[in-house]
């Protein structure tokens, strides 16, 4: 059985830590993948568990809302992987909009908790973010901005799921002559 403060304690340190590495500012954003049946030890889309996806992300949000990084969290594959963000967010950064409410078998337990917490929510197909997590292997990296840069943070597991990170960078260009900047 998943423990409630573990698993946020948990959730905390592993943004913190995708954050540290991934260098992200004001306005940035960060995409969460996540599959809770994987969480609570079940296999992908057989265990969907509200009450985990609700303590996910808002974990995220209390770590991401009060840097101004906004949050996307993406459905599964039954809604085309679209991302629940806030409408201004959508708005702001010229996503488009899509018609589709996230539910327990098409969307899962983390889009729906998005949709109770944010102020305004909405779903987008395409994002571009430049940083996230994905939470059993759920595959985020549609929506990591290119060149994508693996992040190791020092949870491997998040109760029973596998967890990996990205960041994104700049391109490098120019050859050997070119300088960069560090990122």
């Amino acid at each position: 059985m998943i423990q409630e403060q573990a698993l946020r304690q948990q959730v905390t340190q592993t943004v913190q830590e995708i954050l540290a590495a991934a260098h992200l500012r004001q306005g940035d954003t960060f995409v969460l993948g996540c599959t809770t049946s994987e969480v609570v030890g079940g296999q992908i889309g057989q265990a969907s568990n509200p009450a985990v996806g609700d303590w996910i992300v808002t974990s995220m949000l209390a770590v991401l809302k009060p840097l101004g990084i906004h949050l996307a969290v993406q459905g599964c594959e039954h809604i085309n992987r679209a991302c629940a963000v806030e409408r201004a967010t959508a708005e702001a950064k010229g996503w488009e909009i899509v018609n589709v409410i996230p539910g327990i078998h098409a969307g899962g337990s983390c889009s729906m908790a998005a949709f109770q917490h944010f102020t305004d929510p909405v779903e987008v197909e395409h994002i571009v973010a430049q940083a996230g997590v994905d939470i059993g292997d759920t595959s985020i990296g549609m929506h990591v901005a290119f060149v994508q840069v693996p992040v190791r943070p020092s949870q491997t597991e998040l109760g029973g799921a596998h967890v990996t990170a990205l960041r994104s960078r700049p391109k490098y260009i120019g050859g050997q002559r070119a300088q960069y900047a560090r990122l």
